[in-house]
């Protein structure tokens, strides 16, 4: 097994040595298949494309796939209601590597997975005749000995390393006894020590206390190269700047130009619109993640002003959403930050403030929010989120609202909390700002009585 520790100062100096390196022409370029994890969407792949193509890839040569129901199933062996099983997530995979493969003209492919997207790169190449179609897979956080690896403990769930799926995947290969399938090249991207999903204490299943049998190693496979991003949390093994100049480099041989993202002059923005499951007919109960279309929901777009959050002028953008729940083309203005206001029967008015796009992106994906039991007693709800990695407060320049850390992130330990909820006591409306790291996006407090929901959305 190939290790190798990534320190953001070695990249430093690789990125110098390889400054004038040429970025692969576009019939070097293999397409690349991007495959997001558990209960999550194609969208988080945004800021990962932007440095592709910040670095010579052709933008027809990334595709980033939305699983309809992202969530495994408890019992991978029981049908589940608006869940899927590794069969049909292997499925989805498969079909679309075909699609990708049909448009280009390639013969093989690139997979790029986080979490569980790893799962079902993994079954597909082994079981899903993807060793013929795919030249290199790339595996971000996934959890490829298991979350917990606990005998005679929910072994039926995908994320058992005990489990038949997972010892299935791992049973030993060729001479060497290695855990990928040979004839692909493997990679995978682990954290050091703050992956909430390779833990050997079980808090983040819900057993402090007690031993998973999982180490901080646990994403690592013997056959692959397995590269090691020093307090990169679980999502950020798949979406951060490192992680990219590790997948650069692997698949090309040599690191990028940058890893910054390249503005563009006029950025274009598209996208769907999603909507949430019901769990049960318990209101308490909650929602869950699909990523189906929400037809006949409303969506309008304002440019907002950045020090207060208020609307500039009228929508700038306004579209009843159809079938297939796509929406766009909008010609947004560069250096502006937007509202995206989303209106549907069962959902909150829910305003979505982002701050301005650097690029164009097909995957501006977004859904309604439900207001909770007694949230319309409060002024104002509002969540701060970080799609692409979690909080660390003791890593992180955090502040909602003024409020450092942000309301239910914990001050140390693991990063495993992506978003931050803020009721407030008023109900008049007023600007509302999170800052993360050197990105600031300021919204406004919508009344909640008036079934408003607010989220301040981060990029990065």
């Amino acid at each position: 097994m190939t290790t190798r520790r990534l320190f953001l100062a070695l990249m430093t100096s690789t990125l110098v040595l390889a400054a004038c390196a040429t970025g692969p022409r576009l019939r070097e370029a293999p397409p690349i298949v991007f495959v997001h994890g558990n209960g999550d969407s194609a969208a988080l792949w945004q800021t990962t494309i932007w440095r592709f193509e910040s670095n010579g890839w052709p933008a027809d040569r990334l595709h980033a796939i939305d699983v309809p129901y992202p969530l495994a199933r408890d019992d991978d062996s029981k049908p589940q209601a608006g869940r899927s099983s590794t069969i049909e997530n292997m499925a989805y995979l498969s079909a679309a590597v075909d699609k990708v493969r049909q448009a280009t003209g390639a013969r093989q492919v690139v997979l790029v997975g986080n979490s569980r997207g790893g799962n079902a790169i993994r079954n597909y190449i082994q079981n899903g005749g993807g060793d013929k179609t795919v030249s290199q897979a790339i595996l971000g956080g996934t959890p490829n000995h298991g979350v917990w690896a606990i005998k005679g403990f929910n072994e039926g769930n995908e994320f058992s390393g005990t489990g038949p799926f997972l010892t299935g995947l791992n049973a030993p290969k060729g001479p060497n006894g290695d855990e990928v399938t040979p004839g692909v090249k493997w990679l995978t991207i682990r954290s050091d020590s703050n992956d909430k999903y390779a833990q050997p204490d079980g808090l983040w299943i819900g057993a402090k206390g007690k031993p998973t049998n999982v180490t901080f190693e646990g994403p690592a496979l013997k056959g692959a190269t397995n590269v090691v991003i020093p307090r990169v949390d679980h999502r950020e093994t798949a979406f951060s700047p490192a992680a990219f100049g590790a997948m650069y480099t692997f698949i090309t041989g040599h690191a990028p130009r940058t890893l910054a993202i390249v503005p563009e002059a006029a950025p274009v923005l598209s996208g769907k619109v999603t909507g949430l499951g019901v769990q049960s007919s318990d209101p308490a109960s909650g929602d869950f993640s699909n990523n189906l279309p929400l037809a006949g929901a409303q969506l309008a777009i304002y440019a907002t002003d950045p020090a207060t959050g208020e609307r500039i002028g009228a929508a700038a953008f306004s579209k009843t959403i159809a079938a297939d729940g796509l929406w766009g083309p909008f010609k947004a203005r560069a250096g502006v930050p937007y509202e995206f206001v989303i209106s549907a029967p069962g959902y909150a008015t829910t305003h979505i403030y982002r701050s301005p796009f650097p690029r164009s992106s097909r995957i501006v994906d977004m859904h309604p929010e439900r207001l909770k039991a007694g949230d319309p007693g409060a002024g104002s709800v509002v969540t701060l989120t970080r799609p692409r990695g979690y909080f660390d407060a003791v890593r992180d320049k955090i502040s909602f609202d003024g409020q450092t850390p942000p309301p239910g992130v914990p001050p140390a330990g693991v990063a495993g909390v992506s978003s931050s909820t803020l009721k407030t006591a008023q109900a008049g409306m007023r600007a509302i700002t999170a800052e993360f790291n050197g990105e600031r996006i300021t919204g406004r407090t919508w009344p909640a009585a008036g079934n408003n929901a607010v989220v301040l959305e981060l990029t990065n």
